[in-house]
């Protein structure tokens, strides 16, 4: 038997499509959005603050185990193991999400942001070396949009990028535990 006909069989009997599909689809977003966070970092020089670079870390995680998430599931893994791969997965996008929303709301002067990138600047040091400090450091505010795209930033898009991929997740679960 060739390893089509076995994953067509898989296939048939629903133990790997909505997995397979929701986890390939998950790292493809979320490498995308890497890649665009790395272009408007590196190329447009539109520098991250600790928030932004905050929200990255649920793209880092997403690549790996939703590589991870789709082997198993052109493997033929056992369904509760894919289960919980794309629960993590989903959960990780929803924490991103609120993270976003929470960035965006800081952008928006809803509420206050943390005091490490959006509080007063504090401490630059001596007078005599103040305008050296000011020339060698940029400092990046959480509360200042740098670059907005109708009417949302980049915060406001992460949002949306990850309800995409929490909604992704919760499809291949429901999918896949619909079939049972």
């Amino acid at each position: 038997m060739t390893f089509d006909a076995t994953a067509n069989q898989a296939r048939a009997r629903g133990d790997t499509g909505p997995p397979l599909s929701a986890a390939l689809a998950i790292v493809a977003i979320a490498a995308a959005t890497l890649a665009g966070a790395w272009f408007f970092q590196l190329v447009l020089d539109i520098r991250p603050c600790p928030l932004c670079l905050e929200q990255r870390y649920a793209y880092y995680l997403a690549i790996p185990l939703g590589g991870l998430v789709a082997f198993a599931a052109a493997r033929d893994a056992p369904r509760a193991a894919l289960i919980v791969g794309l629960a993590v997965l989903g959960a990780a996008a929803l924490g991103n999400a609120g993270l976003g929303a929470y960035h965006a709301g800081v952008e928006w002067q809803f509420w206050q942001g943390p005091t490490d990138c959006s509080g007063p600047v504090g401490n630059l040091g001596s007078a005599g070396s103040l305008l050296q400090r000011l020339d060698t450091v940029k400092v990046i505010r959480c509360d200042e949009v740098q670059w907005r795209f109708l009417g949302l930033s980049l915060a406001g898009y992460n949002v949306l990028i990850s309800l995409l991929m929490a909604a992704l997740a919760a499809w291949g679960i429901l999918r896949s535990a619909r079939r049972t």
